[in-house]
């Protein structure tokens, strides 16, 4: 009876120590998916932030100049010499007289949609690889005074495609005994574009530029002269030098006062998001912190045999550190290596998503962009993972301290 009370005594707390090194277990498997997980949750939003960045950035600056330079209170005439001298600015790259006005488009099908329709010259706009790699056509068809390069969307929206006849009817009419007529011609479409911009793909029309001086009555007149730099980061220096130039009878807009309001709301939109994911690694290293204290208080009869036998505080500390630490740098690699595989195949991911449930994830007209893109920086990862890995050691400091501080006769005192 003794040796059978004696033997189920010692079963039991086998038995109890084998379900907290279990429950310890499960816990430390936690905090080890949750660093993975925030890890690479935090890699693959910061990859599309900064993809949506620069794709929207490329966009817009491959289909409008960097620098805009308009007329004080008129069109600008004399354009061509105005032209000549800008282009011999440092940093110029392309210069581009433009005529832009609004119209009404409409198609003999009865379809009918706003536009705004620019007027340039062909070989100035197929100079822009947006343009030339993005075109359904003859290139050789956009020119004359009755053709024009419609966006895709808008051509379907309108239900025409190449050859068809499109309607443009401007706001600005002709004055006659009757009244103001509004001033209509039918033009055919030579051509469409995708350049992967919702707003530019529904909503823009191009014309050859005498084309679009005489429908909007600005013989030997444009509205802006569009211009491209090398670097978008030289606006500064080149606006100045415009200034200069102009004599100040021009009004100057570059990229960055017209977009300003919109790229602010992306890097604001991206440093919160930043710190709101960053809230998921903390949390996972206070499981680490629970972990380990739990583990302090179960092998404290061990660490007491250890320091007995003569291992110092310092060996101590340094086994649990190594335990937690293990821990997090487990997560850190599983999560980097996740966010950035998941980061890298994204958009075949949405496409298989989309497959599945039936329904467009990535809509066109909220989010701009035809594709879901990423653009993983290696700067950005190595501040993530040197985050997640100072959280997870930080977080093993105080159960490793706790158990140096172990006292070995009070933890042998009912052994």
């Amino acid at each position: 009876m003794i040796f059978g009370s004696f033997e189920r005594m010692v079963a039991f707390r086998y038995l109890r120590a084998r379900r907290k090194e279990g429950f310890i277990s499960v816990i430390a498997g936690f905090s080890l998916a949750g660093i993975g997980l925030g890890v690479a949750t935090l890699i693959v939003v910061m990859a599309v932030m900064n993809g949506f960045r620069h794709e929207l950035l490329g966009r817009i600056l491959g289909i409008n100049g960097h620098i805009g330079v308009y007329g004080a209170s008129a069109p600008l005439t004399e354009f061509d010499s105005l032209t000549d001298r800008i282009r011999s600015l440092t940093g110029v790259t392309m210069v581009i007289p433009t005529v832009e006005g609004q119209v009404f488009a409409s198609s003999p099908g009865g379809g009918g949609t706003g536009a705004i329709v620019r007027g340039v010259r062909p070989e100035d706009l197929l100079a822009r690889q947006i343009f030339s790699r993005n075109w359904r056509g003859a290139p050789s068809e956009f020119t004359g005074e009755d053709s024009v390069v419609l966006g895709y969307r808008l051509a379907e929206k309108l239900g025409v495609a190449i050859g068809d006849t499109v309607t443009l009817i401007s706001p600005k009419g002709s004055a006659t005994a009757f009244g103001t007529v509004p001033r209509m011609r039918g033009y055919r479409v030579a051509g469409t574009f995708n350049v992967g911009m919702f707003e530019y793909d529904s909503g823009f029309v191009f014309m050859p530029l005498p084309a679009a001086q005489t429908f909007f009555r600005l013989p030997d007149a444009v509205t802006q002269i569009e211009v491209f730099l090398d670097e978008p980061d030289r606006v500064p220096t080149t606006r100045r030098e415009l200034s200069e130039l102009t004599g100040g009878s021009a009004r100057i807009y570059d990229w960055q006062q017209s977009n300003a309001n919109f790229f602010n709301a992306v890097q604001v939109e991206r440093n919160v998001m930043f710190l709101i994911l960053t809230l998921i690694i903390l949390v996972a290293a206070f499981n680490i912190i629970s972990s380990l204290i739990m583990l302090v208080k179960d092998k404290g009869r061990d660490i007491a045999i250890l320091r007995t036998m003569g291992a110092t505080r310092g060996m101590i500390m340094r086994i649990f550190f190594l335990s937690g630490a293990s821990v997090g740098v487990a997560g850190t690699v599983f999560g980097t290596v996740l966010g950035v595989w998941f980061a890298t195949h994204i958009e075949a991911i949405r496409q298989f998503i989309q497959s599945i449930i039936g329904r467009e994830l990535f809509a066109a007209e909220i989010y701009f962009l035809t594709q879901l893109p990423a653009r993983v920086e290696t700067g950005e990862v190595v501040t993530v993972v040197l985050m997640a890995l100072g959280l997870s050691f930080a977080a093993t400091i105080y159960p490793s301290w706790r158990a140096a501080r172990l006292d070995p006769v009070e933890a042998l005192r009912y052994e």
